[in-house]
């Protein structure tokens, strides 16, 4: 359990996280209809930041992308009282794209850092869509791990012809306000916003918490999600929520055809049909890295007021599964919630969220100085942790190729030696050929290392760290999105701009539903790697987990060293 302490909302609707629930709990919407912004020739409905908010927000210093996120965190920590200076203090950015200008957001993460004052390497959470409650699993793990005293998780993205783009030419996108979980709903709207929250592992006066989280994946397709909702299922079995206790369900809610099909089946097989369900994409559009963080904030505010938020756009149920779609502003007498999200790559996640009695510390009892807590030792032997050392390792460059210190005997060099690699220990996996160079590379290392593992169950998981998220990808799409006739954007490029993908297709490869996660880190640290994944195993009940470094910015120029432990 981690406390929360404060948050903070910047979005189209205010720059508080009070301004932002009051306008959502008076029905005001921030979402617009646009017709040839960017020269891109679809309109489309999304939610923006106005220029005169932009103004207030953009400075020299900062791009657009980092000038929001700033903002959002400064001003939570503001109301903290915490010195970011602490070396028991972390910053957790999560983002879909972060600068879509192919800058590193772990560039943005260390730039955002470091005017802060915050003096530890910032973590990077790139996981698609879930990124938000992904990164807020991470601190919730890495407290409880005692690794850190703070954790600053702020979600951030922008809009720009990159990402609108791209979920155009994935026929995701609605030129109408969203329907969530409607029978009319036509597609998703794009939104922008920075929220962030300021967990810590102390006792204090927060009065809510994060309980229990947990990360899994469909195993399915990369775009599509499963029908029958099993990675979404497994994430809230994870939670061991009290159905009692559960004041309404803040679903992900897109308004996408398959997505809310997807999650109403999900809430049906984990037996909370019952519970209310609710949707914010009406009010401020699908916000990528920042939707989890900001959809979870407003939860609390309207859990901690006893309402359950209506679902603007919501008329008549248009999915299959039997669930409880809240349509108007509902009081509750509970206040426990879960959020839940999914994602591309085919990952999703869930949070429990609880109310309970403040944790303060007895009268008189002298609480320990963050300097003199020692780390709590997570015990890997454990059938929890089930740890049991690393078994197999491959390392793969331009160069050269490697399984477990034996070199591999390769005749061609870079880009060409992972297709010879291919052919000659897969040869049976056409889409290798459609994934983008870091899937091949990612790919074609697991390959190796699965070789030496044939046990693994279908919970294994996927772990992954880079620090150029996918720029060679990101480059390539940028050239298909010219203006005019220059204009023909590839879903099929668009996808792999998400870096998470590789994770994603590892899991679908082998039917793995375990965890798949991708972060990036603005330098290669062995030491945080290592904390991150055995924080992750520390509740995380998978018995495989492929982990490791992998980072492909050039063809002339790449590198991964993975294990399985």
């Amino acid at each position: 359990m981690i406390y929360w302490i404060t948050d903070n909302i910047i979005s189209p609707l205010g720059f508080t996280s009070l301004q932002n629930y009051e306008a959502v709990k008076a029905g005001q919407t921030a979402l617009c209809r646009y017709d040839r912004k960017w020269d891109i020739p679809e309109s489309f409905t999304a939610s923006f930041l106005s220029n005169e908010q932009n103004l207030q927000l953009t400075t020299d210093e900062f791009t657009r992308f980092e000038a929001i996120a700033y903002q959002s965190a400064r001003n939570a920590i503001a109301k903290s009282g915490i010195d970011v200076s602490d070396q028991r203090v972390v910053f957790i950015l999560s983002t879909t794209k972060g600068n879509t200008d192919n800058h590193s957001p772990a560039d943005a993460a260390s730039h955002i850092a470091c005017r802060l004052g915050i003096t530890t390497q910032p973590i990077v959470v790139c996981n698609a869509c879930i990124s938000g409650v992904a990164a807020i699993i991470l601190a919730k793990r890495l407290l409880e791990a005692n690794l850190f005293d703070y954790a600053i998780v702020c979600g951030a993205d922008i809009q720009t012809k990159f990402t609108v783009s791209g979920f155009l030419s994935l026929k995701a996108v609605s030129a109408e306000p969203c329907r969530p979980f409607d029978m009319e709903r036509t597609g998703l709207n794009l939104g922008e916003a920075a929220a962030t929250i300021i967990f810590t592992n102390k006792p204090c006066e927060s009065h809510w918490a994060v309980t229990t989280g947990a990360i899994t994946n469909d195993a399915f397709h990369t775009t599509s999600p499963s029908k029958n909702g099993e990675g979404a299922f497994q994430a809230l079995q994870n939670l061991h929520a009290d159905p009692d206790n559960l004041a309404f369900i803040n679903a992900h809610g897109t308004a996408t055809m398959f997505n809310d099909q997807m999650e109403s089946v999900a809430i049906e097989r984990a037996g909370l049909n019952s519970i209310p369900v609710n949707s914010l994409k009406g009010f401020f559009g699908h916000t990528l890295g920042a939707a989890g963080i900001l959809e979870a904030i407003i939860s609390q505010r309207a859990a901690d007021e006893g309402i359950i938020l209506g679902t603007k756009g919501f008329e008549e149920r248009g999915v299959s599964g039997k669930i409880n779609i809240t349509e108007k502003n509902t009081p509750t007498e509970k206040h426990d919630f879960i959020k839940m999200i999914s994602g591309f790559g085919g990952c999703n996640a869930a949070i429990l969220v609880t109310q309970h009695p403040s944790p303060a510390l007895p009268e008189g009892e002298r609480e320990t100085s963050p300097k003199e807590r020692e780390p709590r030792a997570v015990d890997f032997s454990s059938p929890r942790g089930r740890w049991g050392g690393v078994a197999h390792s491959v390392n793969i460059t331009p160069d050269k190729a490697s399984i477990d210190g034996q070199s591999i005997n390769c005749k061609l060099r870079g880009k060409d030696m992972l297709t010879e690699l291919y052919r000659r220990y897969v040869g049976n996996y056409p889409k290798y050929y459609k994934m983008d160079p870091l899937c091949r590379l990612g790919f074609i290392a697991s390959e190796l290392l699965l070789r030496k593992e044939v046990s693994c169950g279908t919970d294994s998981s996927v772990i992954l760290f880079n620090r150029s998220s996918s720029v060679k990808t990101d480059i390539a799409y940028e050239n298909t999105i010219g203006n005019g006739d220059g204009y023909f954007p590839n879903p099929a490029t668009f996808i792999y701009t998400l870096p998470n993908i590789v994770t994603g297709e590892i899991a679908i490869r082998n039917g793995w539903h375990g965890e798949t996660s991708f972060y990036i880190l603005p330098h290669r640290d062995d030491s945080l790697i290592n904390d991150i994944v055995a924080a992750s195993f520390a509740e995380n009940y998978s018995r495989h987990v492929i982990y490791g470094w992998i980072d492909y910015p050039a063809d002339d120029y790449f590198e991964t060293e993975l294990h399985i432990i």
